[in-house]
């Protein structure tokens, strides 16, 4: 079999982040002094590989920046961090897709108010199936649904997995579904796509109705849950002093590549990405607290968890 010269491929967001630290989030109408501020790479599928690339992945990335000043910032990040940024489309006299986080230092949760020019959308005549298929993995976000659903079909023809993160229903998701081996969605998606409230039937109906090898969801401070194989397994996520949680899910998604690559059983798999997701969320900014695989797997031996009674038992474990 030829090797391929990269391990994944990411099609999706990018952003750059005004990440504002208040002490207290005010009430609606109220004032707050800023603790801090600063500007931060983020977005979806860019933190994702970035998060492979620092395990030692070979990664590509595809999409578009903005030709202004924060597109400018977003696109050295990425070059920095030594992804394959050959397919990366600067748009001329539009600006960067952007986003404020405004971060309660009491709990490190963000609140995000973000803006996307539609001139950044990538449309599937725009993508190279020879660069979208030269990997073992592809990963999505659904974001530009034709594009998505595009590569898609070339990676499955090609016989390469797709994972993806949704965390958003966006117009027509439901066609690319069935071309998803492994998606983890925030936890509000399947319940909306599948209309079954409890997440366990949700994440039935998506291996059932659209063919999804394994579905499964992040459940912020609780951890995670996947359905494979016709089983359920649960993961606890690690107590951790949270500074901020941004990037957390999009840490999860490159560390749950990374463990997929690597060959480890379902289990080892979501520990590790729990751990590098909680990891991430002890620094500032969507990248800001990426760790190796050492760390991850020192926190896995010996981390507290958060454990969700419930997930436990209806799990099995």
């Amino acid at each position: 079999m030829t090797r391929k010269r990269f391990d994944v491929v990411g099609l999706g967001l990018n952003a750059t982040d005004t990440v504002i630290q208040v002490r207290d989030f005010p009430a609606l109408g109220g004032k707050e002094r800023i603790a801090s501020i600063s500007r931060q790479a983020g977005g979806q599928v860019a933190t994702a590989l970035v998060t492979c690339q620092r395990l030692g992945l070979r990664t590509r990335y595809i999409g578009k920046v903005g030709d202004d000043e924060a597109g400018e910032f977003q696109l050295r990040s990425l070059r920095r961090e030594r992804l394959d940024t050959r397919y990366v489309q600067v748009v001329r006299g539009t600006p960067n897709q952007l986003a404020y986080i405004i971060l309660d230092q009491a709990t490190g949760e963000r609140t995000v108010f973000w803006d996307r020019d539609a001139r950044l959308a990538v449309r599937p005549s725009e993508l190279c199936r020879e660069a979208v298929c030269s990997c073992r993995v592809l990963h999505l976000d659904g974001c530009d649904i034709d594009a998505c659903l595009q590569a898609a079909q070339w990676a499955r023809e090609a016989g390469i997995p797709v994972v993806a993160d949704l965390d958003t229903v966006y117009k027509r998701i439901e066609k690319l579904l069935p071309y998803l081996d492994y998606l983890i969605a925030s936890s509000n998606l399947p319940p909306a796509i599948t209309g079954a409230a409890d997440p366990f039937r949700a994440l039935e109906v998506l291996a059932d109705e659209y063919r999804i090898r394994a579905p499964g969801m992040t459940l912020g401070r609780d951890g995670a849950l996947m359905l494979w194989d016709g089983h359920f397994h649960y993961s606890p996520g690690f107590v951790v002093e949270t500074v901020d949680t941004t990037g957390a899910g999009d840490v999860f998604h490159g560390a749950f590549i990374y463990g997929l690559l690597a060959g480890w059983k379902v289990e080892r798999i979501l520990d590790f990405s729990n751990a590098m997701a909680g990891l991430n969320c002890t620094a500032l900014g969507a990248r800001g607290g990426i760790r190796s695989r050492a760390e991850a797997e020192h926190l896995m031996a010996k981390g507290v968890r958060h454990i969700n009674r419930d997930y436990l038992v209806r799990s099995g474990r």
